[in-house]
């Protein structure tokens, strides 16, 4: 204990003496290990971290395709409930749907909930108790007995002040009174991106979804049986198919399922992004480890005549390898106290990018694991930086060392050590910045993809409105057309609109397409078309034209009609009318009675529902079509689009004013602009993208360091040799020539070692952006040369220090 508190107290010395060293050397252990940190506990979290329900590899979730494999497809009810009854592998066989948020009068007032409707067995599939009161009972599905709910952990906690009495009392939702009769525990959500979050048995009209087979819209998980393996049950669930195809070919036939681990199924986008995010972390650890290595390197070089003079007078090898790795645990120490300061710090800036990115996101904290991990990090990197030099130094030749006066560290063998360190550093760093360049790209380029209207200025807020409330009333008339004329004399406003799901955020409500007199499709073989229901304003609010035919209109297109109307889109017209709107309005065979069939009455320009595809085929009916006596729940949740003068967030609180004069019930709840929209698109690109940035950006700073360091580390050891140089008539200009014909070297190794590693690595880089060789060369080149350059920048003060050199002054103080 003794000699450890001298080695620690020498060190300190050391530290004192040489502070730029130890503050240089610390931050970069404190960087790295930071990042890696905070990487580390995202995929604790997402990846490493059991779900938190009991045997977690024993819960399945289905992938179910349509017949031509191309979109997911869940069950119907009819057919859910086949395969709940003939499946022979599961303990439960569980349906859900994640419903629109609803409104919810709560005893801290009026709140927006996330709705996850339920089979009566949902519950037992995940093995899960509730913390107080019940679970679902078998038949609590069925009208009558459904209008129960069970509270989420941060729903009961937020809004319901975590009363233990909240078992058995009442809540409106949505206008209906529910009767609470249970709380889950902590930690227990599903789907895992839901945030206050209600389970509510299923409550669907039985004539529209319950005996519809050719609705697919609920989703399934289950619990394999005891012994029973995943492949068994995958059979088990294509032979159960099969039966469904031949008995109801129109509505079943073709369709595939595919059975995973429900720890697959999650965040199942990321986890290969982590996983490469995980390699540039290391990337910037073995940069920084470098860095360090290079600089205890430098150090050492001045220490040598220390060392051969503490050999000299009896020291051993293992006492001073003893000292040289006591200096490397401080360092890790410290590196460790800055890196999880950082790690918190970061995960803290990025919990918004983890909430929305990551179904898991809301889990990412730092624990005890993590913490342990961020010190064995620190330590063990430090000490590997310190281990070449280490070795080194308790090996120096005592008599060598002391003849040799200036000349230590130059011989060859140094030389190229160093420069190894600072390839090393290029290469790794070219790799980064060409992943980061690449991801800023694809960000930037869905940034300003064409999404058939201008998304500046518009606001887009849900509406939720009770359905019992308008009850035997017209909702349409009586709440939306009045908030819609109020809203469009706000002062700044455009123009004012309705659309059920919105464009990018929503996409997915569809439904078969045929047209009258065309030749059927052939067997199996589904051509689906993208619905909405929209006001007539959200055509002017998005700037929508109308290309041919005509548009809707509330005095044409009204319930009276024996035929519905919609207008479809251009995508529409290419894939169903060969391309070319007809003279003769087309109809849709969706009734046997031909003077009831659709009528498509105009054409519009394209939107995107999907930020990432091509416009897909859709059509548009008008609220007003709609059955008053339907309007109620068919309009429950609507979302308010309003195209503002100026700047939208400055029409806020106008707008809440006219909502609370309509309808005072109705809560005013996320509001944001179509900008937001598209940036929570792309926010788990917008998030690796940053990540990679930060990373590259933190490895060009340490190389440049890095290089920096060496070069003036060898200006230093060369001044002998420069003095001499010019002592015998060596200009400036060669001595800068000399030095940056070095440096030059180096970085042409380093960005060549770099291209070649990408190159490589292009199958791993690809699992985050798509990367092709070929076609990014002239990429590779710039990004290759801006790093040449800032190499050279870096080695230019310490090359133009050499070239300034006195020989007179050299030589005397050698």
């Amino acid at each position: 204990m003794n000699t450890m508190l001298r080695d620690l107290q020498y060190t300190l010395r050391q530290f004192r003496r040489a502070p730029g060293f130890a503050i240089t050397a610390m931050l970069t252990l404190a960087l790295s290990v930071g990042i890696a940190t905070a990487v580390f506990c995202v995929l604790d979290a997402v990846v490493l971290r059991p779900l938190p329900y009991p045997q977690p590899d024993r819960i399945v979730d289905f992938d179910t395709h349509n017949s031509a494999g191309g979109y997911y497809q869940p069950a119907s009810w009819p057919s859910y409930l086949d395969e709940r009854k003939q499946a022979t592998s599961f303990k439960e066989l569980a349906g859900y749907f994640r419903w629109i948020q609803s409104a919810a009068e709560t005893p801290t007032g009026p709140a927006v909930l996330d709705v996850v409707r339920t089979s009566d067995n949902f519950f037992d599939v995940f093995g899960v108790q509730p913390m107080l009161g019940r679970e679902f009972l078998p038949g609590e599905e069925q009208t009558g007995k459904n209008d129960i709910v069970v509270l989420g952990y941060d729903a009961w906690m937020k809004h319901f002040n975590g009363s233990r009495n909240v078992v058995g009392s009442a809540v409106k939702i949505d206008g209906r009174t529910f009767t609470i009769v249970g709380v889950m525990p902590a930690g227990f959500r599903f789907p895992l991106n839901t945030h206050d979050g209600i389970y509510i048995p299923v409550h669907l009209n039985a004539a529209q979804w319950m005996t519809s087979r050719g609705g697919h819209w609920l989703r399934t998980v289950a619990r394999l049986k005891d012994g029973v393996t995943i492949a068994q049950a995958q059979a088990d669930m294509l032979h159960i198919f099969g039966n469904l195809a031949k008995a109801y070919p129109d509505t079943d036939g073709g369709r595939t399922v595919r059975l995973q681990p429900i720890s697959q199924a999650v965040d199942q986008k990321g986890r290969g992004p982590l996983w490469v995010l995980l390699g540039a972390v290391l990337a910037v650890l073995a940069i920084g480890c470098v860095n360090i290595a290079g600089l205890l390197l430098s150090r050492g070089v001045k220490r040598e005549r220390e060392m051969a003079m503490r050999v000299a007078i009896g020291a051993d090898r293992r006492r001073l390898l003893r000292q040289m790795f006591t200096e490397g645990l401080l360092l890790g120490v410290a590196g460790a106290a800055g890196g999880v300061l950082l790690a918190w710090s970061s995960l803290d800036l990025m919990r918004a990018f983890l909430i929305k990115a990551l179904q898991r996101g809301a889990d990412v904290h730092l624990n005890w694991t993590v913490l342990g991990a961020a010190l064995g990090i620190a330590i063990v990197a430090s000490l590997a930086a310190s281990l070449v030099p280490a070795i080194k130094l308790s090996g120096v030749d005592p008599n060598r060392a002391l003849r040799a006066g200036g000349s230590a560290g130059t011989g060859r063998g140094e030389h190229r050590l160093r420069a190894g360190f600072i390839v090393t550093q290029v290469a790794l760093t070219l790799v980064l910045l060409v992943v980061a360049t690449l991801l800023m790209r694809v960000v930037t380029r869905y940034h300003h993809v064409d999404l058939g209207y201008d998304p500046n200025k518009i606001l887009a807020i849900d509406l939720h409105v009770a359905p019992v409330r308008y009850d035997g009333h017209d909702v349409l008339a009586d709440f939306y057309k009045p908030l819609l004329d109020r809203v469009s004399r706000i002062p700044g406003v455009r123009a004012a609109g309705l659309i059920d799901m919105l464009p990018i955020e929503s996409w997915g409500s569809n439904r078969d397409a045929h047209i009258s007199g065309q030749p059927p499709y052939p067997r199996n073989e589904e051509r689906l078309v993208e619905t909405r229901m929209v006001s007539n304003g959200y055509f002017d609010v998005f700037g929508i034209s109308n290309r041919a035919g005509r548009p809707l209109s509330p005095v044409l297109d009204g319930p009276a009609n024996k035929a519905a109307t919609v207008v479809v889109n251009q995508a529409f017209v290419n894939e169903f009318l060969y391309g070319r709107y007809p003279a003769a309005i087309p109809r849709l065979d969706d009734s046997d009675k031909p003077d009831e069939k659709t009528q498509v009455v105009g054409v519009t320009g394209d939107v995107r529902q999907d930020l990432r595809e091509h416009p897909l085929a859709e059509m548009d009916t008008l609220l007003d079509e709609v059955p008053v006596n339907q309007r109620a729940s068919a309009f429950s949740s609507m979302v308010l689009v309003v195209r503002a003068d100026g700047d939208p967030h400055n029409l806020i609180e106008p707008l809440r004013q006219s909502l609370h004069e309509v309808d005072p019930t109705v809560p005013l709840s996320y509001l944001r602009t179509m900008t937001d929209v598209i940036n929570d698109e792309l926010i788990f690109d917008r998030m690796v993208g940053w990540l990679f940035g930060i990373f590259a950006s933190m490895a060009l700073v340490l190389a440049l360091v890095g290089l920096y360091g060496l070069v003036s580390h060898e200006v230093e050891l060369g001044r002998r040799d420069i003095g001499v140089r010019m002592a015998l008539g060596a200009t400036r200009h060669s001595v800068l020539a000399m030095v940056l014909r070095r440096v030059v070297w180096m970085l042409g190794a380093g960005t060549a070692a770099g291209i070649l590693l990408a190159l490589a690595a292009r199958k791993l880089i690809g699992v985050v952006i798509y990367f092709d060789a070929g076609k990014e060369y002239l990429s590779l080149f710039i990004i290759a040369l801006l790093l040449v350059v800032a190499g050279l920048l870096a080695a230019l003060i310490p090359a133009g220090r050499a070239a300034s050199t006195d020989p007179m002054q050299a030589l005397r103080a050698e």
